[in-house]
């Protein structure tokens, strides 16, 4: 064989184990070397799969997002390679076209119910697949899903297994650098990043048929009412007393119960962080202002009805506004106002800054870089 010489998936397989090694190595090391200099979940997602596309014999490579609706478990293709390019989706999880049940992925179901690292099928003659799950924080929300014509040898396996586990440390280690160590909580520097993400994301999805995932029927949009974005802060009442009267041990361990509330109140493409002490920030994704209203509101009274083991009744406050118009640091400036309106008027309430403008009760102001607003 002389230079230049391609080699096709049965040429490899059929070779020596220490010539497959020698052939599949140094692309795969050069590959692994760009694929880790990424600082981005999406961009190390689609850079793995290239990776793994180049591979002999790798018919379709895919990152699927498994998600529920409605109680049901669905499976949608998130980034994959169309006309020779990598495409990510745009669309929101419940109304994308593309989702499946989960059920018509029989091995993955079982993979994941087993709590497995892969899976193996082949649905039909010439297609030979495999999947490979995410296991993060003891959930899966991504999967790799493999194809190629002929089944996975030995050595296939072991190479597509080592790559993906690079891969799957290398997402942990991003995810950890994202998350606010006692919470697990997005921490704040990751916001500028998300907000924007958040924002072109929203445009492109802002209908009303996209805006109804894992909210009950009678929170669903209005007819004719405009589907917007949302942002509100979020500050607990009175926590300084809980530190002074309990002590701190009992500070974080209501801090940690907030945040388990704040994560079963809002919906998986919703975004929730905490920005330091007491405060949080909730990115609302593609609803309403009469459904934002009754999802905040709800939050406050999950609080409310919560009892926190020695402290007894906690309460919080919060200011929300649509981030159609202005700089992250202008919106966030216009929900701090009108979250502070709702601490200095009674606490335990929730307040929307254009109706605090619209009825006098607070001014409109412009929010600059060089103003701390928390």
């Amino acid at each position: 064989m002389g230079y230049g010489t391609s080699f096709s998936c049965d040429d490899i397989d059929a070779m020596p184990p220490t010539a497959q090694h020698t052939l599949t190595m140094k692309p795969i090391l050069q590959n692994l070397v760009e694929m880790t200099g990424h600082r981005d979940h999406l961009r190390l997602e689609v850079s793995v799969l290239s990776t793994l596309q180049k591979l002999s014999g790798i018919l379709e490579v895919r990152a699927l997002e498994l998600f529920s609706d409605g109680g049901v478990h669905f499976v949608r293709p998130r980034t994959w390679v169309e006309n020779g390019q990598l495409v990510s989706t745009d669309s929101e999880a419940a109304a994308d076209p593309r989702r499946e049940p989960l059920e018509h992925y029989d091995a993955l179901r079982e993979c994941i119910a087993h709590h497995g690292d892969s899976a193996l099928a082949s649905p039909r003659k010439g297609r030979h697949m495999l999947w490979l799950p995410v296991w993060m924080h003891d959930k899966v929300s991504t999967c790799l899903e493999i194809t190629q014509s002929r089944g996975f040898s030995a050595h296939k396996l072991e190479v597509l297994k080592g790559v993906f586990q690079v891969y799957q440390n290398y997402q942990s280690l991003l995810d950890y650098s994202e998350r606010d160590a006692l919470t697990g909580l997005f921490n704040r520097k990751t916001f500028d990043e998300q907000f924007s993400r958040h924002a072109v994301n929203g445009l492109a999805s802002g209908r009303v048929d996209a805006v109804a995932e894992a909210l009950p029927a009678d929170e669903g949009p209005l007819t004719g009412e405009p589907v917007q974005q949302w942002l509100a802060v979020v500050d607990i009442d009175h926590f300084k007393q809980v530190n002074d009267r309990f002590g701190h041990l009992y500070g974080d361990e209501v801090l940690i119960l907030i945040a388990n509330i704040l994560r079963s109140s809002f919906r998986s493409h919703d975004r929730v962080f905490r920005f330091g002490g007491e405060e949080f920030v909730v990115l609302l994704r593609s609803t309403t202002l009469s459904t934002a209203h009754k999802v905040f509101n709800r939050f406050r009274l999950a609080v409310q009805e919560y009892h926190f083991p020695q402290v007894g009744q906690v309460t919080v406050s919060m200011g929300f506004v649509s981030t159609a118009r202005g700089s992250p640091v202008e919106i966030l400036g216009q929900a701090d106002q009108a979250l502070y309106y709702a601490k200095e008027h009674g606490r335990n309430q929730v307040c929307f800054y254009d109706d605090l403008v619209t009825s006098g009760h607070l001014a409109a102001k412009v929010a600059n870089d060089d103003v701390e607003l928390f």
